[in-house]
């Protein structure tokens, strides 16, 4: 084994994982923002509101996460190219961006759905009997406390995406994992720069999730 090249290629592969973290910033951003409304769509009292948020989360959490990156990226462009009639180009990093959101929005849903559901409902009538509106209860009442709860979990779950995110090599945008591959390939040291990219992930995994752990116990009432 030889890991003398990995220091001078450093440049290279903080680049990547640069772009690693802002995939992943932007997709846990995107990804609670639309998981949010489809859980208070699925708590929705209307049956076609809660009945599309549901069909929406059975079925992305019913298919593979590279088979999503590969049809944003691929079949994308063909359809907006059939609806507009002129070619549309999507790039690798917004199609595995759109993918992202889109695809762990159907398990922050369940989280948040969870979070929603663990608050007291007299908590909400309260906050009608104050003259709010749902809305308001929702911002002002409900979803902080429901946000406190569920911080681990969506902490966790973003631990997960980072994790996914090395999926991206399928459609060659330059991540962590696809830069040190790249970078050993031309060395001529493939498996020590894989090796590396393990560990990397790993302290990174690891160290989040007893971060995650520690929070959880500050958090518990």
């Amino acid at each position: 084994m030889d890991f003398s090249q990995i220091i001078p290629s450093m440049p290279g592969l903080v680049d990547g994982m640069l772009m690693t973290l802002k995939l992943l910033a932007l997709s846990v951003v995107g990804g609670v923002a639309l998981g949010t409304v489809l859980a208070l769509l699925r708590l929705s009292s209307n049956p076609l509101l809660s009945g599309f948020a549901k069909a929406y989360v059975n079925y992305f959490r019913s298919i593979p996460l590279l088979l999503v990156i590969t049809w944003f990226y691929l079949a994308v462009p063909m359809l907006l190219n059939w609806i507009t009639g002129t070619f549309v180009s999507v790039g690798a990093f917004t199609s595995c961006l759109v993918a992202f959101m889109m695809f762990e929005a159907a398990y922050y849903c369940e989280i948040v759905r969870a979070g929603i559901q663990s608050i007291a409902k007299g908590q909400e009538n309260a906050a009608y009997a104050l003259g709010m509106s749902y809305g308001q209860a929702m911002r002002l009442i409900i979803l902080p406390q429901a946000f406190r709860k569920m911080m681990p979990l969506l902490l966790q779950q973003s631990i997960i995406l980072f994790q996914d995110t090395s999926l991206v090599y399928a459609v060659g945008l330059m991540d962590f994992l696809n830069a040190a591959r790249s970078k050993g390939d031309i060395v001529g040291l493939p498996h020590e720069f894989l090796i590396f990219a393990g560990a990397v992930y790993f302290v990174i995994s690891f160290g989040a999730s007893l971060s995650v752990k520690r929070l959880q116990k500050r958090f518990a009432v």
